[in-house]
């Protein structure tokens, strides 16, 4: 394959002097063919359409170019630098590291962020503390990818090292094959480790492979740096008005976990916050059958109670409604307080509603809440998924292990509704059973008060929110 390889990229070098820039080329064509992976951590197609990190920043950069973006996507790291050297692509991006490899076939440009790279084992099973630790343990890596040269390197000073090299598998697979004891180690990069380590508990680093690994787009080598140093331009522009950030926080920013700095916010914002929308969510609470403190948690997760709160994704208010929704529960302002509360209590009811009548409480209340988050759609693929591998569909415990098989191509290929994150309902769910539970705890020894009765106005606005479920939106954050 190398040496096809060098053939081809030879072909191309003799002739480049004759052809115009690859910047050229995309400007005559109009469009701008860009390949990368599919994955959920560069490039996947949900029922919502395109969507990755990579992709978000790919459509930008054909957007600023003002050309059409051409996706290219390929299964396996493998299939990169074939795509970019027979000049099926124009540049590749698909969080590629800069390998010297790589280097051979591939102009890389500015990087645009950084990774860790990490050696992964499964509590219990003994943690390797040093190289010469794994030098008996099996080891699994994806082929082609930049933790083979890694090895490659560390064999140099360990020549007993070995591993197998899967060109079929994804970084997620070789997790998950780590946390069923199929392996014994692997290795991953940091935003693969951090999502996966939320549904895989087990999981953890043995040894810091490599620190602040660069990841960056490539192009290919000899047809001039045109279209390289634009995107440099447009990357280093995307860093410093924040663009870059926010992309990495759409898709990566769920990986943070719920710990004692956040309970200790929390609570701050229990006490300065909450008491100018108490009563609503009191009176929500009274109108749909809620507990009130339920409904504040599940507020505090989408927005920290921040009536103005807007997302990235176009998201707004306290209940982080989306404009469907809003257009379902008849909402003419997501910004305002009351209206979003109520329509949120109403459209969580909604979502229990719909819940399959074999499931007791509590687990109805977090299927509901999961539905709230990514839609009852996928909740039901998921339901198919936990009866396929032998579980209770009816049992939260068993579906939020299946939630998140809904990211992994070998699973969302297989249902009707396709790909999700899911391990965003799962951390969802998490999180506000943890600030219900809190809620909870600071409620305790109050005196409720009474609500008064709901004035007639106010009766006859809450009719809006008694509608057919058949114009339910299916998502609404």
């Amino acid at each position: 394959m190398r040496v096809l390889l060098v053939i081809i990229l030879a072909g191309l070098i003799g002739t480049c002097s004759s052809a115009p820039s690859i910047l050229d080329q995309v400007f005559e064509t109009g469009e701008l063919r860009v390949v990368t992976r599919d994955s959920p951590t560069a490039f996947t197609i949900g029922p919502n359409g395109p969507s990755g990190p990579e992709f978000d920043l790919a459509q930008a950069f054909a957007k600023e170019l003002g050309v059409e973006l051409v996706i290219e996507p390929v299964d396996s790291v493998s299939e990169i630098v074939p795509k970019i050297v027979s000049g099926d692509a124009h540049m590749a991006a698909a969080g590629l590291s800069i390998t010297e490899s790589r280097r051979e076939y591939l102009n890389f440009g500015h990087p645009y962020k950084s990774v860790d790279v990490h050696l992964i084992y499964k509590l219990g099973t003994g943690k390797p503390r040093s190289v010469e630790d794994i030098l008996d343990r099996s080891i699994e890596v994806v082929a082609s990818s930049s933790h083979v040269d890694l090895l490659t390197s560390l064999r140099m000073a360990y020549p007993e090292l070995s591993w197998v090299e899967n060109a079929d598998v994804e970084f997620a697979d070789l997790l998950a094959k780590v946390a069923m004891d199929d392996i014994d180690l692997t290795v991953a990069d940091s935003p693969d480790f951090n999502i996966q380590r939320h549904f895989y508990p087990d999981l953890r680093i043995a040894l810091d492979l490599e620190i602040g690994d660069p990841i960056a787009w490539a192009f290919p080598k000899g047809t001039g740096d045109s279209l390289l140093a634009r995107a440099d331009q447009f990357l280093i522009e995307a860093r410093r008005s924040g663009v870059l950030a926010r992309v990495q926080d759409r898709y990566f920013g769920h990986t943070k976990k719920f710990d004692y700095v956040g309970t200790r916010n929390f609570i701050r914002h229990y006490e300065k916050r909450l008491p100018r929308y108490r009563l609503m969510f009191e009176q929500a609470g009274r109108r749909w059958g809620v507990d009130w403190r339920l409904l504040a948690a599940i507020g505090y997760q989408e927005s920290h109670w921040r009536a103005q709160a807007v997302s990235p994704t176009g998201v707004r208010g306290i209940m982080m409604l989306t404009e469907a929704t809003a257009d379902y529960l008849r909402i003419e302002d997501r910004m305002d307080p009351e209206s979003s509360i109520f329509g949120g209590a109403r459209y969580f009811v909604r979502q229990t509603e719909r819940v399959a009548d074999t499931v007791g409480e509590p687990d109805r209340t977090w299927m509901a809440m999961a539905a709230y988050n990514v839609g009852f759609n996928h909740i039901k693929d998921a339901r198919m998924i936990t009866e396929w591998e032998g579980g209770n569909p009816d049992s939260w415990i068993d579906l939020r292990k299946a939630l998140p098989l809904l990211s992994q191509r070998k699973w969302y290929s297989r249902v009707p509704y396709g790909y999700a994150r899911g391990w965003e309902p799962v951390l969802y769910v998490n999180n506000i059973r943890a600030y219900y539970n809190i809620l909870k705890w600071l409620t305790a020894n109050e005196e409720i008060p009474e609500i008064d009765e709901l004035d007639e106005q106010q009766d006859q606005e809450l009719e809006l929110f008694d509608l057919a479920d058949s114009d339910a939106p299916e998502e609404s954050a």
